[in-house]
This record gives structure tokens, sequence and C-alpha cells, in this order.
């Protein structure tokens, strides 16, 4: 195995693109699971979020950052700089970077909550997203995110979840309407924001958008269907459209391209453990199709629809500075100053870091160790918010 943990802002105050102002926040692990389905729960200070994030967020907006003009891997330019690629009724997706039908590449994704406990698996329609992210909530459970562009034949997608901050600014990377069944107090202001267009279980549209199942018990029986988020889209008067300016967040291979990163400090990566303790998944190479499949729970992570295996064609290693919010274990991880990354694809790995450009509604971009650009192979991609303090327990070998 090759593996170098740096804490991430130090790696930032280093590289040529840094950031200003360096400086982490980090906390230690709870293990006390805390009720924040509600949005109505007491909580010992009510700003204590807010204050997490004034700091992360202080970074970001006062870095002197210049994206015009940013270059990408393999003489690629960076697709903040490209107007988007049409063909006919084709269009490039911002999620995969495939030719897809503009009815579904030119309308917003769905950022769906996804539950990820073992009471919940198998999910349902999970296999179908394009991104995913994962990422740990309190107790060390993780928590998962499913970005949908293709899902209109969907009649169950779920076990849908609960809000967490940092899921929202993840889901605003893509101009995504999120999709949620609950949120915590410290969530509602950021869900009350006019740029943040959400579909809650607990509000007015919930009994449109979103069904319990009679197979298993609340609260891993909520499920979501394309009818109800569509219906759901149409109530609250939502664009159903990008927002005009939206630049995308990765830059992919060329059609016909398969990028294996063969640089100096490139390493061999068949094998991958992102550390997270209770559900101890890992990602397996299969070289006859490039894909890494998921295991959590000691067994193959499926879609209990389709009995599929999850299989991801990029892996992307995020590295966040975080803090235990409050003693209910309630985590605040930052999505905006930046830290330390890395890049999974083709049985190979590449270390660098990630940074946030264009504030809230932006999104974050990944470059290599020389500061350009990372390029992603077409397809699916999964997305592992790691703690930096637990660099330790990561694995690619």
């Amino acid at each position: 195995m090759k593996f170098k943990y740096i804490r991430p802002l130090a790696l930032l105050c280093s590289f040529t693109l840094a950031l200003s102002g360096c400086g982490a926040a980090a906390g230690s692990a709870g293990s006390t699971a805390a009720d924040v389905e509600t949005g109505e729960e007491e909580v010992a200070d009510k700003d204590a979020y807010a204050d997490f994030e004034a700091e992360t967020h202080a970074v970001s907006q006062d870095a002197p950052l210049n994206p015009s003009g940013l270059v990408g891997e393999y003489g690629h330019t960076s697709s903040y700089d490209l107007p988007r690629e049409t063909k006919g009724d084709k269009v490039r997706s911002y999620l995969s970077g495939k030719w897809v039908d503009k009815e579904k590449g030119e309308r917003r994704p769905v950022a769906i909550m996804l539950n990820n406990i073992k009471e919940a698996q198998p999910m349902s329609g999970v296999s179908r997203a394009d991104v995913l992210y994962e990422c740990v909530v309190e107790g060390g459970l993780t928590r998962m995110m499913g970005l949908f562009e293709d899902y209109d034949d969907l009649d169950k997608i779920g076990s849908v979840r609960s809000c967490r901050n940092y899921f929202v600014y993840y889901a605003l990377e893509f101009d995504a309407i999120y999709c949620h069944y609950g949120q915590s107090a410290y969530a509602m202001p950021l869900l009350k924001q006019d740029f943040v267009d959400n579909l809650s279980g607990l509000s007015s549209e919930g009994d449109i958008v979103y069904y319990r199942s009679t197979d298993r018990v609340a609260p891993h029986n909520a499920y979501a269907s394309a009818k109800g988020i569509k219906k759901g889209i149409e109530v609250m008067g939502y664009d159903p459209k990008y927002r005009p300016g939206y630049r995308g967040k990765f830059t992919f291979a060329y059609d016909g391209e398969t990028i294996v990163p063969d640089s100096a400090d490139s390493y061999s990566a068949v094998h991958v453990e992102p550390g997270y303790l209770i559900n101890k998944p890992w990602f397996e190479y299969n070289a006859d199709d490039g894909k890494y499949y998921r295991y959590e729970y000691e067994e193959p992570q499926i879609d209990g629809e389709t009995e599929e295996q999850l299989a991801v064609d990029n892996i992307i290693l995020q590295y966040s500075s975080w803090e235990r919010v409050d003693d209910k274990d309630y985590l605040g991880f930052d999505c905006h100053m930046g830290g330390m990354m890395t890049y999974v694809t083709h049985g190979k790995a590449r270390d660098g870091i990630w940074m946030r450009f264009d504030g809230d509604e932006g999104a974050v971009r990944y470059f290599d160790s020389e500061g350009k650009e990372i390029v992603l192979n077409q397809g699916k991609t999964w997305v592992l918010i790691i703690q930096d303090t637990m660099g330790d327990k990561v694995v690619v070998r």
C-alpha cells in the first residue's frame, strides 16, 4: 500500500493554488446517536453549527481564487471554461460525462438522502445514481446521497432518510433538487435559503413525494418515486432546468479515451477501504470492465430492485476537516476551505487537493500535485468524505 497522510490544509498552504489564511478545526469522535429528524428538537446551542460554518466560509470567500483558465490533466481544458457540449438531441451529462437525451440532461438532477444502516439493506433504485456521496453521521454510521439524472421509470427509491447540513452543500454542487425525509434543527436555516430547493417528507409536499412501504418498520420504510418527485417539484414551483451560468463540477475524459493515472506519483489501487468503522465498506477493482465493485457489512452491496451489485468507474476520497458540533454528536464537515483528495480509477490512484469555487452555489474541483485539474473517466463516481483525522484508517493498495 502507498498512502501518505497529510493534514489537508497544510498541503493547501504549500500548493500552487493554495488558499490564504490556513487553519483547521477538528473535533473528537462521539458515539451517541442524536435524534435529528423533526427539525424542532432542542439543541444546546442553536448557533453551534452557524459558528462552525462561519469559520469554514470565511477562508473560502476571502481567498483570492481565479478559476478562469484552469488547466486540466492530459491536455484537457477545464469544463469550467467550456460551454456545454450538445449534439443534435443529445447533451453531455454533467454527472457522467456521457451523451444523454436533452430531456433528461438539461433538467436538474435530484439528490436523494439514502439510508445506509444494515437494517435498511438492500436499498432500492440506488444503482441508477450517477454520483454517490457517502459520509459519516452521528454514532459512526454512514449516510449516502445519490445524484439521479435518469430516474423517470423508478417507482421505489430509498429508503430515504433525513438531512445533514453538509449533504446540502454537496447537492448544491450539482444544482440538484435535494430530497430528504426530515432534518435537524441545525439544518433548518440552510434549507430555508432561497438557493436551496428541497423536498422534505415532513413538509406539505411530503405525502406527494414519499410513501411508506409495509415490508419494513419506520424509519427504514420511507421511499420516493419518480412520479412523486416530479409532482413535488411542480407543486413547489421549482425551476426544473439548470440555473443560468451553472458550470458543472467535473471535467471528463473525451469519448473513447480512458484515463489511467501514469505519473511518477501514481500508485496501485485495486482495493480501496475508506475506513468507516460501522459498515466497514470496501471496493474491489475488476480489470475486465474497469469498474470498482462495492462491499459493506461483509457482503456485496446490491440494489434490491435489480439484484445488481453497486459498481462505479471513479472513486474520490475527499478529506475534510470536521467538528463534533454538540453533545448529541452532530457533526460538521468543511465543504468550502479545501483539503487533500485521492482520485482512484482503472486500478491506479493519484493524490491531490480539492477546493470549492464560487461559494455556496459553486462546486468543488479536484487538482493533482502539479496543480492541474483531475480528469475523470466517463461513468459513475463515488465520493467518499473522509474525516481528516481518520486518514490512517484508509487503505488504498
